[in-house]
């Protein structure tokens, strides 16, 4: 009796546990049904959020007749103004115009006609939209994020990413999390912050590595996205994962916020100074394209505006991770793309908006030149036998510390990429060559002996037009002194070309070279010394001029005044 009342003691503990292990198993079974059940509740709740948002841009009663609605731009009474211009000398752009203006205002349809009836793939690859910040302020920030919620069809938006390169603005702080978690609860828009200044190309690498949509989209941080903006962009990445686009980009007027369309299209081109370049497009291209939907092919783009494949950005080099903060990743880009087997091109049915600032609000971090010491190092990796004309324009930096290029000279050898001429030749046949034969019969210094004095643009800007100058001749040691003799008879500079009515005693211009001779065609007489005007007959003369004054044409006399060397005769 009292052994089997031992015994039953000794087994009643595991039939507590069985009955316990079963009531687990039914809390666990009804409990995980009910997470479930309400996880689910709150998926289908997020997509009907994302839908009702997408479908509700387009509701009349979003349109009201508030500052900037449809793209208006918006005028401040004097009062303001005053104000505003102000505080335009720090933030670079009106912000008490932009701070009346909706987060969502609505704007025009700018786009082709064409382009409305396009019908593209259901089955897109998903975006990932990268938008770096410093210290940006609120409105064009929150402008850019809420115009490409609003305008990308949830199904291909996976993500915004809003990357804070270490800003300091406190309401770019907590007051952000909050707004952000308060207006996108389906976690669409997400901050990620970098724990000390990074700079844009850096801080563009990390918002790529935190990425994970098929596309990654790359924005500046005051932007506002157009009517079916995403899909143009999706669609091409689709049929030619190698291609590198671009959306067309309109102008934010930066005074009253004015959205403005493009109006004609333009290409990307570049400076031998390494600066980036609009440029008309060429005529092969135009007659490349069968319609005005078609994309465009471009030499190089600005960079801030682009969207890639992600993993094909990350296979054909990034961005170099050797650049320092801003300036010639753009090209570095570019350049790379087209010679190890991609493509570069702009879309021209995406069409977002863009604030352009003349400066800078914000600092750089360490005050370097990094757009030159970046460019040194692209020159140095991707222009071959070409870097020479970068240097012609950046004597200072030869001999200065670029960092370690090995990894990307690897790059280049594992990419089996093309050179840099072949590049010209086939991407950018259009770009002038100032010392090459093909292009040139001489190029160099043009000196006029007696006087010692010498062509030179005296460091104006050559996008605009202006009197040629003449200065002291600075042995070659002036990037301002370069000019070339074309093989189609135009004295001339990169970009732009003497030109003159060829009136007595009229100042001669620099102007955009147009290549149809007229004004702009000269014949240098290497014998006499003697730069004729073809149209007018009269000679490029310094007669009554000194260093720092401008060129004229006179009638030719022979004297010499009138006779002039150039550097090198090819």
């Amino acid at each position: 009796m009292l052994l089997r009342c031992f015994g039953r003691r000794r087994r009643l503990p595991w039939t507590y546990l069985l009955i316990l292990l079963v009531i687990l198993i039914i809390g666990y079974h009804f409990t995980s049904h009910s997470v479930s059940k309400n996880v689910q509740t709150l998926t289908d709740e997020f997509k009907e959020l994302k839908q009702r948002r997408y479908t509700n841009r387009k509701k009349p009663t979003w349109r009201g007749s508030g500052p900037g609605e449809n793209g208006a731009a918006v005028i401040l009474p004097p009062n303001e103004k005053a104000r505003a211009d102000e505080l335009f000398k720090k933030e670079a752009f009106n912000i008490i115009a932009s701070d009346k203006i909706a987060l969502d205002r609505t704007l025009p349809d700018v786009r082709h006609s064409e382009c409305k009836n396009l019908v593209y793939p259901k089955d897109l690859p998903t975006a990932s939209v990268v938008v770096i910040f410093h210290n940006e302020a609120w409105s064009p920030l929150l402008r850019t994020a809420h115009s490409v919620v609003n305008r990308s069809p949830p199904e291909y938006l996976h993500e915004v990413i809003l990357l804070d390169d270490f800003s300091d603005r406190p309401e770019l702080g907590e007051k952000l999390e909050k707004y952000v978690a308060k207006t996108w609860p389906d976690g669409v828009v997400k901050i990620v912050r970098v724990k000390q200044r990074s700079g844009l190309i850096r801080a563009r690498l990390a918002g790529a590595r935190a990425a994970t949509g098929d596309v990654l989209i790359f924005l500046d941080s005051h932007c506002e996205a157009g009517e079916n903006w995403l899909e143009p962009l999706l669609a091409r990445i689709k049929e030619k994962r190698t291609a590198i686009v671009c959306p067309e980009i309109d102008v934010i007027d930066a005074h009253t916020m004015g959205y403005n369309g493009v109006g004609g299209w333009s290409v990307g081109g570049f400076w031998w100074s390494l600066h980036f370049s609009w440029r008309p497009m060429p005529k092969h291209e135009q007659q490349r394209r069968k319609s005005p939907t078609d994309y465009i092919r471009s030499p190089t783009m600005a960079g801030g505006l682009f969207a890639a494949d992600r993993k094909y950005f990350f296979e054909v080099g990034g961005y170099d991770p050797g650049m320092d903060v801003w300036g010639g990743e753009n090209l570095e880009i570019s350049f790379r793309v087209w010679m190890c087997g991609g493509s570069l091109e702009f879309i021209p049915c995406s069409r977002v908006g863009h604030i352009f600032r003349a400066s800078h609000p914000y600092t750089f971090p360490g005050k370097k030149d990094t757009h030159g010491i970046n460019s040194m190092r692209l020159a140095e990796v991707w222009m071959d036998e070409y870097k020479r004309l970068f240097y012609k324009h950046r004597q200072d930096l030869l001999g200065k510390n670029m960092g370690d290029i090995q990894d990307r000279l690897a790059l280049r050898k594992r990419l089996k990429c093309k050179s840099f001429k072949w590049y010209l030749d086939n991407v950018y046949p259009e770009k002038f060559i100032p010392d090459e034969t093909s292009h040139v019969a001489a190029f160099g210094m043009v000196r006029n002996p007696s006087k010692n004095l010498c062509l030179d643009t005296m460091g104006k800007d050559e996008k605009i037009v202006f009197d040629m100058g003449v200065y002291s001749c600075q042995g070659g040691k002036s990037a301002s002194e370069i000019f070339s003799l074309s093989r189609n008879d135009e004295l001339r500079r990169e970009e732009g070309c003497l030109d003159t009515t060829g009136k007595e005693g009229e100042r001669v211009k620099l102007m955009p070279c147009h290549g149809m001779k007229g004004h702009q065609a000269w014949k240098h007489d290497k014998t006499t010394g003697t730069i004729i005007h073809t149209a007018s007959g009269r000679c490029l003369d310094v007669t009554n001029v000194k260093s720092g004054d401008s060129v004229e044409v006179r009638q030719c006399s022979g004297a010499d005044t009138q006779k002039w060397e150039m550097e090198h005769y090819l």
